[in-house]
């Protein structure tokens, strides 16, 4: 009888914001399944004792931290085959009152910072001929979350730029995969940084909003349908360039039925949706 020898792919992945959340749940599913993870946190103590990960300390909000991390592990790994940008954060607040310095900030970590990560790895990724890029934007780019306005349009950059990537990368069998999950149930609102200004004009608002997103994060999805999803990527030859994830009607009805109406009924559909 002839013995066919079943070899498993071991692939070398760095992926960002593992300390809690969609990030650690993608971490614990890839090592569960044998591959080898480069986790990052800004607070290394913070990072999970899973079996493959290597802790990695990295800080989006300083680009010397991005290149001088990623670079480090690079040296340990000697190549990644696959890189998730998921670490995010979070402000809460009136558009009107937020400051030069929250909208950059926001900017520096869900795009500038990702994006520097994501050209540092398609260098090493085209040299090599093939590899998978995971951008974690967010359905919030497209059906944006009242009173996070500079998240979402962070959001919205990242899933532009990452499209445009898509346009113009020669034929490789390099892929870059936008990922987008609607509310998934973490403690992500935890670490969202409130508006400390009240202003009369939005604070009935400001408070039905965030009662809103506390219920239906409570109501979502756990992290471990993310993570499933992101293996069913890493296992792909050929994946997508873009997934939504979520319960059914944030990931597949309501992106289906906003592409085809009026920006006015558009806003009336997501101010009856929070309650505002």
């Amino acid at each position: 009888m002839r013995r066919e020898a079943i070899f498993k792919i071991v692939k070398k992945i760095f992926i960002t914001g593992v300390s809690a959340g969609i990030g650690k749940a993608i971490a614990k599913a890839a090592t569960e399944k044998g591959h080898e993870v480069w986790g990052t946190s800004r607070d290394i103590l913070r990072l999970p004792s899973l079996p493959r990960l290597h802790c990695v300390q990295l800080d989006l909000s300083n680009p010397d931290s991005i290149a001088g991390a990623f670079n480090t592990a690079l040296t340990e790994a000697g190549n990644f085959d696959v890189l998730i940008n998921n670490a995010g954060s979070g402000h809460f607040g009136p558009a009107e009152n937020l400051s030069k310095n929250e909208i950059a900030s926001q900017f520096q970590i869900l795009v500038f910072g990702q994006v520097q990560l994501m050209l540092l790895a398609l260098r090493m990724m085209q040299a090599r001929g093939e590899g998978l890029i995971i951008n974690v934007t967010s359905l919030a780019g497209r059906l944006p979350v009242p009173f996070m306005a500079a998240y979402n349009a962070a959001k919205a950059a990242l899933a532009s730029f990452t499209m445009s990537i898509q346009l113009e990368l020669p034929d490789s069998r390099v892929r870059i995969v936008d990922l987008q999950p609607g509310d998934i149930c973490t403690h992500f609102n935890d670490a969202v940084t409130r508006g400390e200004e009240h202003d009369a004009r939005y604070d009935a608002k400001v408070g039905k909003t965030w009662s809103a997103v506390e219920r239906n994060m409570k109501n979502a999805p756990k992290p471990d349908l993310v993570a499933r999803r992101v293996c069913e990527l890493i296992d792909q030859t050929n994946p997508p360039p873009r997934m939504t994830v979520g319960d059914g009607f944030q990931a597949k009805i309501a992106p289906l039925i906003f592409r085809f109406l009026p920006q006015r009924v558009r806003i009336w559909g997501l101010k009856r949706y929070y309650g505002i």
